[in-house]
């Protein structure tokens, strides 16, 4: 994998993407190598692809301090690239614990009703509807902070 002397944002994410999963198809490789049945050849030379990881794994840390830097220095509403992925990050958090306190509330996956007047009905201790509203509400903030940041991706050279 070589890395490019100029390129987007959006580029430098999509390699250390590859540069991760090379990284983990090497480490299953040489797992699968690194012992082998006395008087049988080793399927691969796993100290050879120990070697080729520490490479993925030296551009790899390359990548990731490139795009650390140009996150930390791209302005994008109020603050830095850096700052719109935190935002992301808890809204999307936010949003899970939100929906996941209205399915517990409204009680999604269980019965909603008694067959016997001698059974305990079960009564939501949160506002679903309130919840729900939340939940959608914290779904927008994310496509557009997702939208934002997509968008700077696309724009932002990669720095140094």
């Amino acid at each position: 994998m070589a890395i490019l002397v100029r390129m987007k944002l959006a580029e430098a994410l999509a390699l250390r993407a590859d540069a991760s999963r090379r990284v983990e198809q090497l480490r299953s490789r040489i797992t699968g190598s690194a012992r082998y049945q006395e008087g049988e050849a080793p399927a691969e030379d796993a100290a050879s692809l120990v070697g080729e990881a520490a490479e993925v794994l030296d551009q790899l840390e390359t990548l990731i301090r490139r795009i650390n830097r140009t996150n930390a220095a791209t302005p994008a509403e109020g603050g830095t690239l850096t700052d719109a992925l935190a935002r992301r990050d808890v809204l999307r958090l936010r949003h899970s614990l939100i929906t996941s306190a209205a399915d517990a509330a409204a009680g999604d996956g269980q019965r909603g009703y008694r067959q016997l007047r001698s059974e305990l009905k079960m009564i939501p201790a949160l506002p679903v509807a309130d919840l729900r509203r939340r939940a959608d509400d914290l779904a927008r903030q994310v496509r557009e902070v997702d939208t934002l940041i997509q968008r700077l991706n696309w724009e932002t050279e990669l720095i140094d």
